[in-house]
């Protein structure tokens, strides 16, 4: 076994360890409190509450532990066993070129999706059904997997091959070609996405409550946010589960408010939550994530370079197809991504504390932090997680550190 082989299978295994032990800690924070709520919680949550959010936390970090596992064992298994034959098997259909190699990544990509929609389908109708959110049926589920699909295979063939072309056709300059590339695609999906996909899952209607959407334009208007529309999705038919966010870019951004969360808010609590969206907006945490992304997919293509010209496929015992070698590398970059987690977590959570800074600037802390609040009990967000798996997994700070932030006297 070539020293760049170990390295890769103790990364994977190295970061599945570090994930069970993360989520045993978060499971034993979540039982550890599990009687009462925090002081600060006891007047607005209740004790059964409390103890329905532990349970919830709990049972998704014993299906989670179940997820880390079979991401491992899967990944070890497609670079120790499987790629090779999958490979001898196509290479009988298909000669050697680059229909070769995006039929490779497509077959991947198509087995190791089929491998992990058991826990998939125990996530949707056994836990979430359990603590009484999922709302998704049978019927949806396979049409939702079927779309999905279909969106995969329309974007991504023609992207590969465009890859794996550019890297033939220039082998020291494509992965800078691959990189422009990448980033348009970006940014062009910003505004594709809410207007062509996300209306292919769920229905999109303008908000009808006149007096709140008077008040959310009038806000909208103090914070020169220039809107698409203010959409209501139907996210009740799928979920429990409560949100709210804006997307798109430039004159195609537009607010989405789930009409579970419109069910369960008050109005002030709402455009507290608006006032927190647009927070990210006056920042420019949008532009912020564009950049940061942008700086990954840099490295990443980098890399991708680097594993072509060196031949990672031989590192393994396979063939030096560029689909082997770019399975091999996006399966090396996932354990690498993982022990990143707390730095770019970190940079979310900052994001987050300056747009409730700005919610409360404009209403006040009262709305927030009872928003806040609401939205943890009604997602049962456990309101005790450990610190350490909150570095790793949080890209929002946990409500109790949200809401003593708002607390704090400066700027009340």
């Amino acid at each position: 076994m070539s020293f760049v082989a170990a390295a890769v299978y103790f990364a994977i295994l190295a970061s599945a360890a570090l994930g069970v032990y993360l989520k045993a800690r978060q499971s034993r924070a979540a039982r550890a409190d599990r009687d009462a709520p925090p002081p600060e919680f006891a007047e607005t949550i209740t004790p059964q509450e409390h103890r329905r959010s532990a349970d919830y936390t709990v049972a998704r970090m014993r299906l989670s532990v179940g997820e880390t596992l079979l991401d491992a064992a899967i990944s070890v298994a497609w670079l120790a066993f499987l790629l090779g034959p999958l490979y001898a098997l196509l290479v009988q259909f298909i000669a050697p070129g680059l229909t070769l190699s995006v039929a490779v990544v497509v077959a991947v990509a198509i087995v190791d999706h089929l491998l992990r929609l058991p826990l998939s389908l125990v996530e949707t109708f056994g836990l979430e059904a359990r603590f009484g959110f999922n709302r998704t049926t049978p019927f949806m589920f396979v049409l939702d997997e079927a779309k999905g699909a279909a969106l995969w295979l329309l974007f991504f063939i023609p992207l590969l091959y465009g890859l794996f072309f550019a890297a033939r056709f220039s082998p020291d300059y494509w992965w800078l070609a691959g990189f422009v590339a990448a980033v348009a695609l970006l940014l062009a999906m910003t505004v594709i996405y809410p207007s062509v996909i996300a209306p292919m899952f769920n229905q999109f209607s303008p908000l009808e409550d006149a007096a709140l959407k008077a008040r959310m334009e009038e806000l909208l208007a103090r914070c020169g946010f220039q809107s698409g529309g203010l959409y209501v999705m139907d996210a009740s038919t799928r979920s429990t589960h409560g949100n709210a966010y804006f997307s798109g870019f430039g004159k195609a951004k537009r607010i989405v408010f789930f009409d579970t969360l419109l069910r369960k808010h008050s109005a002030d609590e709402i455009l507290a939550i608006l006032a927190h969206e647009l927070g990210h907006y006056k920042f420019g945490h949008v532009r912020q994530r564009i950049f940061q992304a942008a700086g990954f997919l840099f490295i990443g293509f980098a890399a991708l370079h680097l594993a072509f010209t060196r031949g990672l496929g031989g590192a393994f015992g396979l063939p030096n197809d560029p689909g082997i070698i770019l399975v091999i590398a996006l399966t090396a970059a996932a354990p690498i991504l993982h022990l990143l987690s707390p730095l770019t977590n970190f940079l979310s959570r900052r994001a987050e504390f300056e747009a409730d800074g700005f919610a409360k600037s404009i209403y006040g802390k009262e709305p927030m932090v009872s928003a806040l609040t609401k939205l943890s009990r009604d997602n049962l967000s456990t309101l005790t997680p450990d610190r350490l798996y909150a570095l790793f997994y949080y890209s929002h700070p946990p409500a109790p550190i949200r809401i003593a932030a708002l607390e704090e006297a400066r700027g009340a």
